[in-house]
């Protein structure tokens, strides 16, 4: 007999499931009621993903929650594996998908057709992917993500947009034509697409097919470092990002994030110290990968003139430098990389949905920026009196002013906000009194992290000026409660991890030491081998 708490890790996959289905039996002509659903769906994600990550980080020894879909045995079941890491990519999507629902519901939302469902279907694809226990479900999983983010990419018309979003569509088909290619060759020498069974078949393969597997390991993480946007990889993401809609564009930054979470999970899974001859493959070219993309998106950062662009270079920042962490190996920097994830996603969704604010009422970028009117079907010359979306809330231009100020400071890692932290906790580990002499690529490391946050601070300074200094003459934005509400709840979720920090850096660090220990999650999942028990189970303990 199982309890209903066993059932919750299938939750977060059903619960937009079901709602994106009702949205399109529902139709378009019932927005509002499409909304409230939305609405609804999101709370109870947010709600179901902190219930989750508490199992997960429950008392004692902490323990991977296995549930078997058709009371078929782990190695022939749909498996979803519920960790810390799965639940805290959970909690990181349902943040965004919340805030980012509640700012399209302003204006956002009434820009094109199928959005509400759209969104629902992209909530699915992510929370999928981040609890499916086998490859052939991540892939199912990713195209669900990719399809709906098509669409949302694309919403709100305009051709800047749909330029972007027909490139955004060729270069994720070919990273999905990459990820079946790399796929098929793993399973043709490994006869299993199980994650937890592939790390117990992987040290045993023989010697002279180990290259067929590091060959098709190699393909697939191709395909992850495209989506995770790694130099010379991550070409498209800026202009795609820039082009997209503000609540689209929050929502699809964290995209960039399922690739770097399948490098985390799939490599120090398959190739971790348990890996046998082929332990460690591929960390280098994750090192080198990282300081090149930071390289990379700190140029750019420093190139853009482009609020939006800005906010998508700052993607390829964080991209790298999360690649470059994983690349070290070491767990306590791991750890300090998850808390650097989880601080970077939240300021950059906040300076999406913030740069459309300041944007507003300015000529520059008005076209990207703001909904078009062939999507609200108004004629200028018809209105020319029509007053701006919004209330002009009191002190509107001291609020922004003072939100990306915060956004500029946890992006560039200067104290006292939780980028500062995260860099700290990630460098730290590197600088021990243990350690006799400083390694070459611990100082690139560091020099790599100074500079980029130096470049963002100045870019961001830059901006800024412009923004609200050299353009202060300029009609003051009006802007919705509705608006800056998430953009400020975005940035007290990084004062509360500024302010209290060690609960997290707990969290993130033991779910770093797990994913080291690959043989706890492997043992976990596959605990059911040889006995035929049926339905949600529970893996043995650490």
């Amino acid at each position: 007999m199982t309890g209903w708490k066993d059932h919750l890790t299938i939750a977060p996959i059903l619960v937009p499931l079901i709602a994106g289905t009702l949205m399109i039996l529902i139709g378009e002509r019932r927005r509002n009621l499409q909304a409230a659903l939305g609405l609804v769906s999101v709370a109870t994600l947010l709600m179901l993903a902190l219930a989750l990550a508490a199992i997960a980080d429950g008392p004692g020894d902490a323990r991977v929650q296995v549930y078997r879909l058709g009371n078929w045995p782990s190695l022939f079941a749909i498996v979803l594996a519920l960790d810390r890491l799965s639940a805290m990519m959970l909690v990181l999507t349902a943040i965004l998908g919340l805030t980012a629902l509640v700012y399209s519901l302003a204006r956002w939302h009434r820009a094109g057709a199928h959005f509400h469902p759209l969104f629902q279907f992209q909530l699915m694809g992510l929370n999928g992917a981040f609890l499916t226990g086998d490859l052939f479900n991540l892939f199912v999983f990713f195209e669900v993500m990719l399809a709906a983010s098509y669409g949302l990419a694309l919403h709100g018309s305009g051709a800047p947009r749909v330029r972007a979003g027909l490139h955004y569509i060729v270069v994720n088909l070919t990273a999905s034509l990459l990820f079946l290619v790399g796929v098929s060759m793993i399973y043709g020498v490994a006869g299993t697409l199980n994650m937890a069974d592939l790390a117990a078949r992987i040290p045993a393969v023989a010697t002279e097919d180990r290259a067929l597997v590091e060959t098709g390991a190699a393909i697939l993480g191709v395909a992850f470092l495209i989506k995770a946007a790694m130099w010379p990889l991550g070409f498209w993401l800026p202009t795609t990002y820039a082009a997209a809609s503000a609540p689209a564009a929050a929502i699809l930054s964290i995209l960039s994030k399922v690739g770097i979470y399948a490098v985390l999970r799939l490599w120090l899974l398959l190739f971790g110290a348990a890996g046998g001859a082929s332990a460690g493959f591929g960390g280098t070219w994750l090192l080198i990968g990282g300081l090149l993309s930071i390289a990379f998106g700190s140029v750019a950062v420093l190139a853009t003139q482009n609020m939006t662009r800005l906010a998508g270079s700052a993607v390829l920042v964080s991209s790298g430098t999360l690649l470059a962490a994983i690349g070290i190996g070491q767990t306590a920097v791991t750890g300090g990389a998850l808390f650097y994830m989880a601080s970077s996603v939240l300021a950059i969704a906040g300076l999406f949905l913030l740069t459309e604010l300041i944007e507003r009422g300015r000529d520059i970028g008005a076209d990207m920026l703001a909904v078009t009117r062939e999507a609200f079907g108004e004629d200028e010359e018809e209105n020319p009196d029509k007053e701006e979306t919004g209330v002009a809330i009191p002190a509107t231009k001291a609020i922004l002013g003072m939100s990306f100020m915060g956004c500029a400071l946890v992006l560039a890692g200067l104290p006292p906000l939780s980028g500062f932290l995260a860099k700290f906790a990630i460098l730290a580990p590197l600088f021990t009194p243990q350690q006799s002499s400083i390694s070459v690529t611990t100082w690139v490391l560091l020099a790599a992290l100074l500079l980029s946050g130096m470049a963002m601070i100045v870019a961001m300074t830059r901006s800024g000026i412009d923004a609200f200094w050299v353009s202060a003459g300029g009609p003051v934005p009006r802007v919705r409660v509705l608006e800056i509400g998430p953009v400020l709840v975005l940035l007290a979720l990084c004062v509360a991890l500024s302010v209290k920090p060690a609960p997290v850096l707990r969290y993130m660090q033991a779910t770093a030491q797990s994913l080291h220990a690959s043989q706890d999650y492997v043992r976990d999942v596959l605990s059911d081998r040889g006995s035929q028990t049926p339905g949600p189970t529970t893996g043995g303990g650490r």
